[in-house]
């Protein structure tokens, strides 16, 4: 008889190197190389399923993923220990731009994905030129008008379709998302854009950003977000920001 027991990864990564989580066809992915350490590590094919998608080139502080294993002794859960010496064993492994934090057991039917309530992303944006923030926060020159860029995030949170700021073409079911908090803060001698919601769609941040950045710097009113988020059209929306700077910082369950 065989018996599963899943578990959680905690872990984080630089996704400069890498075409996002998912795995994909000719391309690299966070997920893909995982799954190859994990079934080195315990000696068997391990599938892991993650809290969500990143797009290409965006990093996570915080990330989760499940996990499904057979192969125990007389059926039991790991001790911590083993848990402790696969993580370490892991990590010993895996390439420098990703780090488990944690392995911890949780109940069969638990799921990184669907069991997210709320997801936090960040996106940095810096004024001055550092070599060390370079892939890691977009540097602009002039700085925008934050004041605006807040009033218009206030009035993204009033909606709940946010087709516009969804990359076509995916296999999606709904565009509906609830946003709890949007808001620019200034951070050392930059800005970040935080971003709290239940759920996001693909390129969804980014093109938020996009939008926000034509506020900022006057090219539309505050007020005209409204119009391009009614439209439900791409098209309208800003261009999308570069990935450098988009970071998932939280995930809750």
């Amino acid at each position: 008889m065989t018996v599963k027991h899943r578990y959680f990864i905690e872990l984080s990564f630089d996704g400069t190197n890498y075409h996002g989580w998912q795995i994909q066809k000719n391309a690299v992915s966070v997920q893909e190389v995982l799954n190859e350490k994990f079934s080195i590590i315990l000696r068997e094919p391990i599938e892991t399923t993650g809290c969500g998608r990143t797009d290409t080139g965006v990093h996570a502080k915080e990330f989760f993923a499940h996990f499904d294993i057979e192969r125990y002794t007389d059926y039991r859960l790991w001790t911590v220990n083993e848990q402790e010496n696969v993580l370490r064993s892991l990590n010993a492994i895996l390439p420098h731009d990703i780090a488990i934090k944690r392995i911890f057991p949780v109940a069969a039917d638990a799921h990184a994905r669907f069991d997210a309530t709320l997801r936090t992303y960040e996106y940095y944006i810096h004024f001055n030129k550092d070599p060390f923030k370079k892939g890691y926060s977009w540097e602009l020159r002039d700085r925008p008008d934050i004041a605006l860029m807040n009033k218009a995030a206030g009035i993204i949170k009033e909606y709940s379709d946010f087709s516009c700021f969804s990359k076509s073409n995916t296999q999606v079911k709904t565009n509906i998302c609830k946003i709890s908090k949007a808001e620019w803060i200034v951070k050392d001698d930059g800005i970040v854009f935080q971003i709290s919601a239940d759920r996001f769609l693909r390129n969804m941040v980014r093109a938020i950003v996009g939008t926000l950045m034509m506020v900022g710097k006057k090219e539309i009113e505050p007020e005209a977000v409204r119009n391009i988020i009614e439209s439900k059209n791409r098209s309208n929306a800003g261009t999308s920001v570069p990935a450098c700077g988009l970071y998932l910082t939280e995930v809750l369950y």
